[in-house]
């Protein structure tokens, strides 16, 4: 058996490890000041006091006031909240309609789903060109007065392609609609001030930046409409009941600031290898494609699908030899069936069936990139063999 030291990690956009300068600062929160925030004595006052730094810290990546940030348990539950705090009040409006795309994370597309099938919503499904991208201008021709909602991915976790939110923002705002973004993928690597996207909510996860995984936050500018999904206590103003988890607070306010202050090392540091191995793989392996936008994606991000491969078969040789990536979505299960992501880029099963995800991070290095790139041209070769 190979051992963990000798394996080599390219699926950061599935999770990363907690960065220890996160871990640190988390650590007197479970057994030193482990008070509840909410209670009024002497042990809970200064949890309630790391619990409101640390929305200050996010407020301030955010460029946004304090009040407008709620913590909650993960980047799911904030597009949960988002859509259906929205939707439920603009229902009552008489705006029915949400628009987003079959490219969202399922978060916002299952919500948006369950809107429809149970709670009277339709749904207007935005089509990406080849890229992956959404344009302003196909925002604005689905836009009219019966719209609750628009949702729409900053930078895709499948394929790593950004879509230009501050100019989807600016057509929904010209129409009064709010517009909300799952910035949780591009948070580490993307700004997220939320003055200049333009963005009426915009969520963000813990895990995908060296933070803990189990806690998120959900921007919410003022003034715009929410209704609470989680009710029972006053925790975060009324709109998210709830025991506040404040290690976790801590921590996911410390990586949210590290990956700000940091970012332009940390895209020195993968980007140069990402570009390598798009070009490889395309130079090197017969029948292959890259999948999303070959320049206007996530720095860390290479995604591929190769025709007649097997994508789960093609996982299961890459782990044996050592190498962790992912075929698709991590949150997806496996399935003969293509991701929605690579459907709604118009490919066929016989190419979306053999999709492959490299993402790489902080702790990847060249020699890691040369030997993986050794190794994946016989692989895919294999795969190919096997399912034939």
């Amino acid at each position: 058996m190979m051992s963990m030291i000798d394996r080599v990690y390219l699926d950061y956009a599935a999770t990363t490890p907690v960065d220890p300068r996160v871990l640190e600062v988390m650590l007197p929160y479970f057994n030193e000041i482990y008070g509840n925030p909410s209670s009024v004595h002497q042990f809970g006052q200064p949890a309630e006091s790391a619990v409101e730094d640390a929305r200050e810290v996010v407020a301030g990546v955010l460029n946004c006031e304090p009040a407008e940030v709620f913590f909650t348990s993960c980047g799911s539950e904030s597009d949960n909240l988002a859509l259906r705090g929205v939707g439920f009040v603009r229902q009552k409006q008489g705006k029915k309609i949400l628009v987003t795309s079959k490219l969202e994370h399922h978060a916002v597309s299952k919500t948006a789903e369950q809107l429809r099938d149970h709670f009277g919503f339709t749904i207007f499904w935005l089509d990406a060109d080849q890229g992956g991208i959404i344009l302003p201008e196909q925002v604005d021709r689905a836009l009219s007065d019966q719209v609750a909602l628009v949702s729409l991915m900053y930078a895709n976790n499948e394929i790593g392609t950004i879509n230009p939110v501050a100019g989807i923002a600016e057509v929904c705002h010209q129409r009064g609609i709010p517009f909300h973004t799952d910035a949780v993928q591009a948070a580490g690597y993307l700004p997220v001030e939320v003055g200049s996207l333009g963005v009426d909510l915009l969520s963000l996860g813990g895990h995908k930046l060296y933070g803990p995984k189990g806690v998120g936050a959900l921007y919410v500018r003022k003034g715009t409409p929410l209704l609470p999904h989680l009710t029972g206590g006053s925790q975060e103003r009324g709109l998210r009941a709830g025991t506040h988890n404040v290690p976790l607070i801590v921590g996911f306010a410390e990586a949210l600031k590290l990956a700000a202050a940091e970012r332009d090392q940390r895209i020195l540091h993968v980007r140069p290898m990402r570009d390598r191995i798009l070009g490889s793989v395309l130079e090197e392996i017969p029948d292959t494609k890259i999948t999303g936008h070959p320049e206007n994606r996530l720095p860390n991000h290479a995604s591929f699908v190769f025709k007649g491969v097997d994508g789960n078969l093609l996982l299961m040789l890459l782990d044996a030899d050592g190498f962790a990536c992912s075929s698709g979505s991590a949150c997806k299960t496996g399935s003969p069936e293509p991701s929605e992501v690579l459907s709604g880029l118009d490919l066929s099963p016989e190419w979306a069936l053999g999709s492959l995800r490299v993402t790489l991070g902080s702790a990847t290095t060249s020699d890691q990139v040369t030997r993986f790139l050794s190794v994946l041209p016989g692989l895919v070769q294999r795969a190919r063999s096997l399912g034939n």
